[in-house]
């Protein structure tokens, strides 16, 4: 089949078209997995269809196992779903068995393969992707974020002011579930006659704004070592998690970036403030600490930090943090200290040159869109 939907696009789909026999659910976007899924089961089996739902994981299954179990007949049904956990821990062996199955699957059977990320390399991934409806759950980039949170917070009866997802944003790290988990605790919260606004989402999740990841950003610009540190520890008293703080702050950064790049094109210091809705002396601030190899710096810092976090470091999380945002006021305070020797950044093509150098990083960042 080979076809690409996004989870939207699936749900739709399934209104006017019968189910594939196979399909591939992957993207590191936890929550659009998750719902993907959902949808698939409830589409195919209805409320309560477990009777014809047989869930496998790609570490512990045998392929003759999931094999079997895909072409047995479903019970008192038209059909039944044979879902794969971590798809990509299926062994090459195992997934040997599987190749058949994939080049005539069973109609009466619908198989879910569910995973982060496959290595396309593979050819258990390749056969995957040819047979399969894939669902792509790849994380949300900063333009679809926004509407994604107005869309979710309607459906618990919320209306959130631009200043409100602009908070949730920040202080989610992109995660959309980290976002649900907020939302669903702000409707418990704002009586539904009235606006949600950010400081709603600051007080509810116990930190104040002065201590938000965008003022932490500010701290490094002025290289305040002192309040980064402090600001990172209150955060971590609050519960959020050093993922989430990393998240972000990346994401921040990418805000920055955005700026600098729109104004490089010839944008205002107020264009941009109001495109990002940021204050216009906030906007010199960035500009005028934050240089663009600055930029560069973090972004790797954030990309070594995410790798760190998630396998299980022996360093601590909290040290991780420090360590990653001490090096961030330095990097600020040695390009201060290198600016009278450095040749102005050059307008026209050669900003363009520079733009492309940071999006490459940018487009491999693994702590969020």
């Amino acid at each position: 089949m080979g076809t690409t939907l996004s989870p939207l696009q699936l749900q739709a789909t399934l209104k006017t078209q019968p189910p594939a026999p196979v399909y591939l659910v992957v993207g590191e976007e936890d929550l659009l997995r998750d719902e993907a899924v959902a949808a698939l089961k409830t589409a195919l089996l209805g409320e309560g269809g477990d009777f014809n739902f047989d869930v496998f994981y790609g570490d512990e299954a045998a392929g003759t196992e999931i094999l079997t179990c895909a072409l047995e007949v479903p019970v008192f049904a038209e059909r039944r779903i044979v879902l794969v956990k971590g798809a990509e821990k299926v062994s090459a062996k195992e997934a040997e068995v599987l190749l058949p199955y994939l080049a005539q699957p069973v109609h009466a059977t619908t198989l879910i393969f569910v995973s982060s990320k496959l290595d396309g390399r593979l050819k258990f991934s390749q056969a995957l992707a040819r047979a399969s409806v894939t669902i792509d759950c790849s994380p949300l980039r900063d333009v679809q974020l926004g509407p994604w949170v107005t869309r979710d917070a309607q459906r618990l009866g919320l209306r959130l002011d631009e200043k409100a997802v602009d908070a949730l944003k920040e202080t989610s790290g992109g995660s959309l579930y980290a976002v649900r988990r907020e939302l669903e605790k702000l409707a418990s919260y704002v009586t539904a006659d009235r606006l949600t606004t950010a400081a709603d989402v600051y007080q509810l999740r116990g930190v104040e704004p002065d201590a938000s990841v965008f003022d932490l950003t500010l701290a490094i610009a002025e290289g305040q070592r002192g309040r980064v540190l402090s600001i990172l520890a209150r955060n971590l008293e609050a519960g959020e998690a050093p993922l989430r703080i990393l998240g972000s702050l990346a994401w921040q950064y990418r805000r920055v970036w955005k700026m600098k790049e729109l104004l490089r094109e010839g944008g205002r210091d107020g264009e941009a403030a109001r495109t990002l809705r940021m204050d216009p002396s906030q906007v010199r601030t960035f500009l005028g600490r934050l240089s663009d190899g600055h930029v560069r710096e973090a972004l790797r810092l954030f990309w070594d930090a995410d790798g760190q976090l998630k396998g299980g470091s022996s360093g601590r999380p909290k040290m991780i943090m420090e360590r990653v945002l001490l090096q961030l006021c330095q990097s600020v305070q040695q390009a201060q200290s290198d600016a009278p020797r450095r040749t102005p950044t050059p307008t026209g093509r050669g900003a363009a040159r520079a733009v492309s150098n940071v999006r490459t990083i940018t487009s491999g960042n693994r702590t969020g869109r």
